[in-house]
């Protein structure tokens, strides 16, 4: 028997091009509102958290407030750039037909959010309807908390032990870890830094891999590792 019984992936940044693409929003906002920081900057500190924890962050720092106003707007210019621009990864449909068993996708990206991107670029049929919302957990049960994956693995019965997480940000990272899971890295989106593959693998990541189409066999190494123990 297989000792993966689900295979649970994060959206943003594994599944769509999509960091890269809020990164150069958020960051013309924050610079406008007297927060200068760069696209670059904007993936390695912030890739993987939601808007709101990101401007609640920068606030703990700079100890200044920062809009409410900048929730909305945010939201709006993203959800409009996404709309038109958003690709799926390179290799990503490879990779999902040869991986075998069940798979969900639990994001910290709204459910909306997750159905306009996940529709555009041709995937939501590899995995509707097991497509997952922290958000609809509740606002404070976002990734770094492990509540998504362990919802994710509760709507199959499978036990967080036998799961693998494909993850892309040091917070999804440490989210599957505390969930219990096992963790593969991901460092081919456009949003990449040249320090993300360690910061992965010391947020707990097991191995890292740059290209999509190294899933599968990388996940039946994994497999045929633990099996010969």
């Amino acid at each position: 028997m297989s000792s993966f019984e689900l295979t649970l992936f994060d959206c943003d940044g594994v599944l769509v091009d999509s960091e890269i693409i809020a990164a150069k929003v958020e960051s013309k906002l924050l610079t406008e509102a007297g927060y200068p920081i760069s696209v670059e900057e904007m993936g390695e500190r912030f890739a993987g958290m939601t808007w709101k924890n990101i401007l609640l962050s920068i606030e703990s720092e700079i100890d200044i407030p920062l809009s409410a106003s900048l929730i909305d707007k945010s939201e709006q210019l993203l959800d409009q750039k996404l709309a038109r621009e958003v690709k799926a990864i390179d290799g990503v449909q490879f990779a999902l037909s040869r991986i075998k068993g069940p798979r969900c996708i639990c994001s910290n990206s709204s459910a909306h959010r997750l159905d306009m991107m996940l529709t555009k670029v041709g995937l939501k049929d590899h995995f509707a309807p097991h497509i997952y919302s922290a958000k609809d957990l509740g606002a404070d049960r976002v990734k770094p908390k492990p509540d998504i994956f362990l919802h994710g693995a509760k709507q199959f019965n499978v036990s967080p032990s036998r799961c693998v997480v494909v993850e892309d940000s040091v917070h999804g990272v440490h989210a599957a870890r505390e969930a219990g899971m096992r963790v593969i890295g991901f460092t081919g989106a456009s949003h990449t830094y040249p320090s993300h593959a360690d910061r992965l693998t010391d947020a707990g990541a097991e191995t890292v891999i740059a290209r999509m189409t190294d899933l599968p066999g990388v996940i039946a190494a994994m497999e045929e590792w633990e099996g010969a123990f």
